[in-house]
């Protein structure tokens, strides 16, 4: 995706509670002593509390209080949040007496900076756990490669940190080791494929710590490359591969890290963000136009207004897509035939113009692309993004090659580089492919709004779908 690894490490989680907590501080403030003041007086107040908060960030940010790879002694975080306290506090202070001289505002500014510290304080003490949760759902599900006790001090050192990591268990790094203990291990390293696959994985942690193991891990790294998978090397050095890649630490332990997807948290923070908006904005805004369509639904043909199928999504993850039901309710069993009456291979996708499965209401709707609105509760639900690769069906992903499998390394979207460069006149998967992994090596939040306003234009078309 990103070539850039800016923000890979940084724990965006805990700059979000930093500023949630300086602006409850500011509205507690508010409620205290906000009525003393005059309008003018309450915006240049506003204006240098926004001056503090950016201050104490920054600072934060300098200390590498926000890599997510720093130890979370409570020691040590106090001495770099007080730091940054006092540096912010300065530089304010004296602005204050050009901005706001008044004593009304003295005051304000002195109870606001208590309330502020005294927050700051409580948060310190509760951050790490509290931090842990709100991340828990979005945590990479995670395998190590090797035995359980190679990892026991690594393991140590990464619990005390704020990286986040959902453990799913071990991988064998040979196949005698896997027969002598299989209930330890998930199998072996020669079935990765298979068990990224069975295990829906993120992330792999390999510790390597052989030279002449080097050669033999390689393959295997190459393997998660292809399909997308993030691969976090314990080593000292390590030949780089067809992978964006940087080092960072966890305590005495140098780690290398090998990605074909963004790890950048403030993008990615940003993009569900955008999802989020879209999502509500989308439902609220086709609203009527939904309504009108299960009218009509409902009019045309029996069934359900709503089509539900699970469909795979980020890393083979399982999810329940929502469309607009547009062909007959025996449309999966009239496709056997239909594949068998004009000689149809079983490939990854099945098309067919003029489709006789679909419904008259069904045929408007596709036009229009209306049947896939339903789409924007998924978004925000998190299964899927406003712009992503195309979801494939269960079917489809058992026949997926390994480097197939990498397009859906990252979430599906309503829309995406296939829907703008032709939709349904691209018959040819291999061409889907190549669409997708160019989108994931080359994303960034323009490219995103880029096919966002692309998406637009098509539908004024509506001459790419049936």
């Amino acid at each position: 995706m990103n070539k850039t690894n800016s923000g890979a490490n940084t724990n965006t989680t805990q700059i979000l509670l930093d500023i949630f907590v300086l602006v409850c501080a500011f509205g507690i403030t508010f409620l205290i002593r906000g009525q003393r003041l005059d309008d003018q007086t309450q915006l240049r107040l506003e204006v240098l509390t926004g001056v503090f908060l950016l201050l104490y960030l920054l600072s934060n940010k300098e200390g590498y209080l926000y890599n997510v790879t720093m130890f979370y002694y409570l020691d040590r975080v106090h001495r770099k949040i007080t730091k940054s306290f006092v540096v912010a506090m300065l530089v304010t202070g004296i602005l204050l007496q050009f901005v706001a001289p008044g004593q009304e505002a003295r005051e304000f500014f002195i109870i606001y900076l208590i309330m502020a510290y005294l927050l700051i304080s409580i948060k310190m003490f509760f951050g790490k756990p509290l931090i842990r949760m709100l991340e828990e759902g979005r945590a990479p599900r995670t395998a190590y490669v090797g035995k359980k006790g190679e990892f026991n001090k690594f393991s140590y050192f990464l619990d005390k940190t704020s990286i986040p990591v959902k453990m799913v268990g071990y991988i064998a790094m040979k196949r005698d080791e896997y027969e002598a203990d299989k209930e330890e291990y998930l199998g072996c390293l020669e079935e990765l494929e298979q068990l990224i696959r069975e295990n829906n994985l993120d992330q792999i942690y390999i510790i390597q710590k052989h030279g002449e193991e080097l050669p033999f891990t390689q393959q295997y790294v190459d393997i998660c490359i292809d399909m997308g998978v993030t691969v976090r090397l314990v080593v000292d050095f390590y030949k780089k591969r067809r992978a964006y890649s940087y080092v960072s630490t966890v305590g005495t332990y140098p780690v290398i890290t090998y990605h074909t997807i963004s790890l950048n948290t403030y993008e990615m923070a940003i993009k569900r963000l955008m999802d989020i908006i879209g999502g509500m904005v989308g439902i609220l805004l086709f609203s009527p136009v939904m309504l009108a369509t299960a009218v009509a639904i409902k009019l045309d043909s029996p069934g359900p207004v709503i089509f539900k199928q699970t469909r795979v999504g980020q890393n083979g993850r399982n999810f329940k897509i929502y469309k607009f039901r547009s062909m007959y309710i025996d449309a999966e069993e009239r496709k056997k035939e239909l594949m068998a009456q004009n000689e149809i291979a079983g490939g990854v996708m099945f098309k067919m113009k003029d489709d006789p499965r679909i419904t008259k209401v069904g045929r408007v709707i596709r036009k229009f692309s209306i049947d896939e609105l339903p789409q924007f509760f998924n978004v925000v639900g998190g299964s899927m993004s406003l712009v992503g690769t195309r979801p494939p069906t269960l079917d489809e992903v058992e026949k997926y090659e390994r480097k197939q499998w990498r397009r859906i390394s990252i979430k599906p979207g309503i829309t995406g580089m296939w829907q703008v460069n032709g939709r349904s006149k691209i018959d040819n998967f291999d061409d889907i492919v190549e669409m997708d992994v160019e989108y994931i090596d080359n994303w960034s939040l323009m490219s995103d709004i880029k096919i966002i306003l692309k998406t637009f234009i098509v539908l004024l078309k509506h001459d790419d779908a049936y």
